[in-house]
């Protein structure tokens, strides 16, 4: 599921800060951003929003008073600098409270939150094991922690794989196809017989290649029709 999410906040740096945040998670949509509460309000009675990320200080009308003047509301998660208002927020039924700055692993749990709040069955799959949103890669006589989110794609090396993230890369010792039996299925999708990719991290495809990052990496013609329709 695609969650329509909607930025409220009158700070720029705040709004680009949420943008890069929510470009990186594969179930969020920017639906639009508001500098405002008014503006806000226009936006969600036009077109459909799932979850609004709020900040509580705002000129004119704060996001708590927002929340208050509607009748009813998506998944709110509140942004704010200010800890004294969290217990107010969560009296009117908000999903979550980030304290600012936070971050971005923090923004996904609450994102998270929201997403079983939106669509319950999100839950149920994380009772059988299938919402872990990492796993523990040994490389080097140490368990590493890598966060499905990390990863942008995995090389096969031999007996080996090199797991790539966006500040580093990590060699452990499995087959490619051992690794991707511990991957989500709806996250990832192997690519060729050396590579398996991160859905989200897919810049744009052309010809038999695919861009991730500043990388282009070869896409095998039996494997290119299940990326597309991954994709769609």
């Amino acid at each position: 599921m695609i969650l329509n999410c909607l930025i409220v906040d009158d700070e720029p740096i705040a709004r680009d800060i949420l943008r890069a945040y929510i470009s990186q998670v594969p179930y969020l949509n920017l639906a639009g951003e508001c500098r405002d509460a008014f503006e806000a309000m226009q936006v969600i009675n036009r077109q459909p929003v799932n979850l609004i990320i709020l900040d509580i200080n705002m000129p004119r009308l704060s996001g708590l008073d927002m929340l208050r003047t509607l009748k009813k509301y998506p998944a709110i998660i509140i942004t704010s600098a200010y800890p004294e208002y969290a217990l107010e927020g969560f009296e009117l039924s908000v999903t979550d409270y980030l304290l600012k700055p936070f971050s971005f692993p923090r923004f996904v749990q609450a994102t998270e939150k929201a997403l079983t709040t939106v669509n319950p069955s999100f839950s149920s799959s994380a009772s059988t094991g299938e919402k872990e949103d990492f796993l523990m890669v040994k490389s080097d006589k140490k368990l590493t922690k890598v966060f499905f989110y990390e990863i942008t794609y995995v090389e096969a090396y031999g007996n080996y794989i090199f797991i790539y993230r966006e500040q580093d890369r990590i060699m452990s010792k499995q087959t490619l196809t051992q690794f991707q039996e511990q991957l989500p299925g709806n996250r990832f999708v192997r690519i060729h017989k050396s590579y398996i990719i991160s859905l989200h991290s897919v810049k744009f495809i052309e010809g038999n290649e695919v861009s991730i990052g500043t990388k282009k990496l070869p896409v095998g013609k039996v494997y290119k029709d299940n990326l597309l329709k991954k994709l769609q």
